[in-house]
């Protein structure tokens, strides 16, 4: 009888274990899936801490257009038009609405300040960044050394990092995404002395407490890759940092196309160095 008892209960025993792991398995599985179903999330997956911390995943709402500014900033509902009085008289800047009302209150701020920033350069979506780019690579845009790199350049994959020491490709620009401007001048050496300086300096201390950060810091150990320090530029994290890194997850140098030396993107890797190459200050 004892017998008995104790076959039945060590079978229940089985019965509940057997049950238990395929349960377990396939909650792994799920999850697994859930990140695993494509290229990007594999890398979400991959890049996780292995101490639990979140997976980060893809957001469906932001489009891979979006990302490589194929679209028109005139026409989206997220975009606003930058007053010509904040643009040096240009009425053709658009910037994303949460990034020009920042802007409007660092300006304010800075202006109490005995500062006047004005905003160069704004949005600039494929077509606009594949003008400029093309401009360079063909010779009829000299490049910032004053070379005609079309001539001095005919190694196509020199030529693009010539010309990505200060110009993105067309689809791996942050001036796609409406948070980012470029302020006052165009040259390091104007925020070196004077004005400038002063500009700068402002900007160093104050443009965080804003939302923005300096994406092209100088170049150091921390910072191998990417484009030269840019002093002018400046990026408004609270949406330029989801941006970035949806771009880390979806983009993939195959997919940079249509325009011309567009094949020495995966030659150089230009997602890993250049997009990703900026200050961790802004990460």
């Amino acid at each position: 009888m004892y017998r008995i008892k104790y076959c039945f209960c060590f079978g229940v025993l089985v019965v509940i274990l057997s049950c238990v792991q395929p349960i377990e398995t396939k909650h792994q599985e799920k999850e697994i899936a859930s990140v695993a179903t494509t290229k990007s999330n594999a890398n979400v997956e991959n890049a996780s801490s292995k101490m639990g911390t979140p997976l980060i995943r893809i957001d469906t709402t932001i489009s891979l257009d979006y990302i490589m500014g194929k679209f028109e900033p005139t026409k989206h509902e997220k975009f606003i038009q930058v007053s010509p009085k904040y643009a040096n008289g240009r009425k053709d800047r658009w910037l994303r609405k949460e990034t020009y009302e920042a802007f409007l209150e660092m300006h304010a701020a800075a202006k109490k300040e005995g500062i006047d920033l004005k905003i160069l350069s704004a949005t600039r979506n494929f077509i606009a960044q594949k003008g400029i780019w093309e401009g360079k690579w063909t010779g009829t845009r000299l490049h910032e050394s004053k070379e005609n790199l079309a001539k001095t350049t005919p190694d196509p994959t020199q030529r693009a990092l010539k010309i990505l020491k200060w110009s993105s490709m067309p689809s791996t620009s942050r001036h796609h995404w409406g948070t980012d401007m470029d302020l006052n001048a165009f040259t390091n050496d104007f925020f070196a002395k004077g004005e400038g300086l002063k500009i700068y300096n402002w900007l160093t201390a104050n443009a965080a407490s804003f939302g923005f950060c300096q994406p092209y810091s100088p170049k150091d150990d921390k910072r191998p890759n990417g484009y030269n320090e840019e002093k002018w530029h400046w990026s408004y994290l609270p949406i330029a940092q989801k941006l970035t890194e949806q771009a880390r997850l979806r983009l993939d140098d195959t997919l940079i196309e249509g325009f011309k030396g567009a094949e020495t993107a995966k030659n150089i890797g230009v997602v890993e160095k250049f997009i990703l190459g900026i200050n961790e200050e802004c990460l």
